[in-house]
């Protein structure tokens, strides 16, 4: 059985992956009403043996909003007009949000502002201020 190569330590078998065929909607003639070109990938990552701990965790952040009720991810494709193209379109587009879970998100450092960015700051408020001063009525003493 082959597998969706992630990265060369990381590799997921494709009996994990249903595949669900349809018609492709837009331009292509007589071959839209007859072929079922377009491919859906089902694959629920919850559930996947796979995947190590801390990217499936990154993962699931990642496409929560993409998840059915039934914690299956959906990837479509119907980009061509050919099956296999769009089958391999899905396992692509499949591979693409792996990979931006792979990378662990770098920590922030807490960081202070410049001395040059706090005399800016104040400079720029006292302009503010001057020019807000400027269109105010003059006190009649």
């Amino acid at each position: 059985m082959a597998a969706l190569e992630i990265t060369r330590n990381l590799a997921i078998p494709e009996d994990e992956f249903t595949f669900e065929l349809s018609r492709s909607g837009g331009p292509g003639g007589q071959n839209v009403n007859k072929v079922n070109s377009k491919v859906q990938l089902r694959w629920s990552p919850g559930a996947s043996q796979s995947l190590p701990a801390p990217i499936k965790e990154r993962l699931l952040a990642l496409v929560a909003n993409r998840l059915t009720v039934e914690g299956e991810l959906l990837v479509a494709s119907s980009r061509t007009r050919d099956q296999a193209k769009n089958r391999e379109d899905c396992l692509d587009k499949l591979r693409a949000l792996i990979l931006a879970a792979v990378t662990p998100p770098k920590t922030r450092r807490a960081t202070r502002p410049t001395l040059a960015s706090k005399e800016r700051r104040v400079a720029e408020k006292q302009h503010r201020a001057a020019a807000k001063r400027a269109r105010r009525i003059p006190d009649g003493d």
